[in-house]
């Protein structure tokens, strides 16, 4: 991820490169309305690391293809701002985004999200952001930040860049208050503050999870001074403009993959146990849609 977005032409040139082939269709695929020209483009934000992300993705991205007998191209996009873009220019048919970027991606380019991932009890799973500092620091509050550094993950981020924002609107304090540091991921913040190159980052439920236990991030040396109520997962969605035949037999394709087609990349996200996919739909991230107001934020923010 960038820390800033790059220029969109280059950002398509990146989404093309990193095309990849998830699984092979059949001729007759090709003519099937449920496989629009043979092939269907999957987006995915960059929200890990790549080397863990993309083999995760693929395990999905197969069993989806499998399902409807349809070649599925997988892309992993350099940032948010790319992968809206090539949904909206109908260089992708289906996408996940984080809750921020659908935000804006159901406004430029049509995206519906038709699934989420369960928590095992049949609703959508959630996770929440979260600002920590040192456990010896004098910072107690987000108030208490003026005056000091914070690495934010990348601009457009829900967890990494607008809600730790909004909380430091809410604490009163003003945009120069408080030296704002992009590292260009959520690795990336909370290595930041491992190394003490920052006073304080954002650390997000699902980065604190899959650091701890890889064993890069000790958080008995560091203290959460603010978290989030939690965020619905990240939607997966269909291009609006996409024929309704294709986008109901895609929603009825990953509301059956079995648990273990989506555990792996669900585990990114903090989802344990592994559970099939539900259902959502736009009210479910609406309090996302409120937050993008209240910050009056726009596609350039992201």
């Amino acid at each position: 991820m960038s820390v800033r977005p790059v220029v969109l032409a280059t950002s398509l040139a990146v989404v093309a490169a990193l095309s990849l082939t998830a699984c092979g269709g059949s001729s007759d695929a090709a003519e099937s309305a449920t496989c629009p020209g043979g092939r269907i483009r999957f987006g995915v934000e960059p929200f890990e690391d790549p080397a863990k992300l993309t083999p995760a993705a693929e395990v999905l991205a197969d069993a989806l293809g499998e399902s409807l007998d349809c070649e599925v191209e997988l892309t992993v996009t350099e940032d948010y701002s790319a992968e809206v873009l090539a949904m909206e220019n109908g260089k992708l048919d289906i996408a996940m985004f984080g809750p921020l970027g659908y935000v804006f991606a159901s406004g430029r380019a049509k995206a519906e999200a038709v699934a989420s991932f369960g928590d095992g009890k049949g609703k959508v799973s959630s996770y929440t952001a979260g600002i920590w500092v040192p456990k010896e620091s004098a910072v107690k509050s987000v108030g208490d930040l003026k005056g000091h550094s914070l690495a934010l993950a990348s601009v457009g981020s829900t967890s990494g860049d607008a809600l730790p924002r909004q909380a430091m609107l809410d604490a009163g304090l003003k945009k120069d208050d408080v030296k704002v540091n992009y590292a260009g991921g959520h690795p990336e913040a909370l290595l930041a503050l491992a190394k003490g190159t920052v006073d304080a980052a954002e650390v997000n439920s699902q980065q604190l999870a899959s650091a701890t236990a890889a064993g890069t991030f000790d958080p008995s040396g560091f203290r959460k001074v603010w978290g989030s109520d939690p965020i619905p997962n990240d939607p997966i969605t269909v291009r609006g403009s996409l024929d309704a035949e294709f986008k109901k037999a895609v929603t009825d394709a990953l509301l059956k993959l079995p648990s273990d087609k989506v555990g792996k990349i669900g585990a990114l996200l903090d989802v344990d146990p592994p559970a099939p996919l539900i259902a959502v739909d736009k009210s479910t991230y609406q309090p996302l849609f409120d937050l993008a107001a209240a910050l009056n934020l726009t596609e350039k923010d992201v």
